[in-house]
């Protein structure tokens, strides 16, 4: 398997590719923000739409390929814009086509945005995920640690509301956020925080 960031140009010629990943997620039970009745050109339009956030640099996204090319995989990490949050970020969208399950594919996306973050200077990351789902096994053996869960807080493919559960890992030495309070902080296209003011 490859795994390569994608730029905004790059998300949004590959929306079909990926829209295909989602909605296979979606047919298998993940509950990853989608009822059932997604189709494909609703999926291919909501990639679409998230290219505005990589280009500002308000999300990251990367892609898995598979030996044959096609998109196996994906996870994406969201940072906040406002001032005193700018050191976390936000764990999205974690998925692996069912084909390629099984292969540690999960564990490596993890991985790579773990790695990408810390680089970045993150030194929080959170997410959250259906409770009882196989993500959560995923999640507490890399280390995440579990604070708690919501109930009813999201509905499944299917419509049922379900419990989610927060996670979160914490990376790196905490640092000060003031030298960045002046200005918008990006996630740079090389992994590396700048700012702007």
């Amino acid at each position: 398997m490859t795994t390569i960031r994608l730029d905004a140009a790059e998300l949004g010629a590959r929306a079909e590719e990926l829209a295909d990943l989602l909605t296979d997620a979606v047919a298998g039970g993940a509950s990853v923000g989608f009822l059932a009745s997604l189709d494909r050109p609703g999926a291919v339009a909501w990639w679409r739409e998230r290219a505005a956030g990589v280009a500002a640099g308000r999300r990251a996204v990367w892609v898995a390929h598979d030996a044959d090319g096609r998109v196996a995989g994906t996870v994406g990490l969201d940072f906040p814009d406002k001032p005193n949050s700018r050191h976390r970020a936000e764990l999205v969208k974690l998925m692996v086509h069912r084909r390629a399950r099984g292969q540690g594919l999960g564990r490596s996306l993890l991985a790579t945005a773990e790695d990408a973050a810390r680089a970045a200077g993150i030194t929080l990351l959170h997410l959250d995920t259906e409770t009882g789902s196989p993500a959560e096994r995923l999640y507490q053996s890399a280390g995440w640690t579990r604070l708690g869960a919501i109930p009813d807080y999201a509905a499944d493919p299917a419509g049922t509301l379900r419990p989610t559960t927060i996670y979160y890992k914490q990376s790196g030495a905490a640092r000060s956020l003031r030298a960045a309070a002046g200005g918008t902080v990006r996630f740079a296209a090389g992994g590396a925080v700048s700012g702007n003011g």
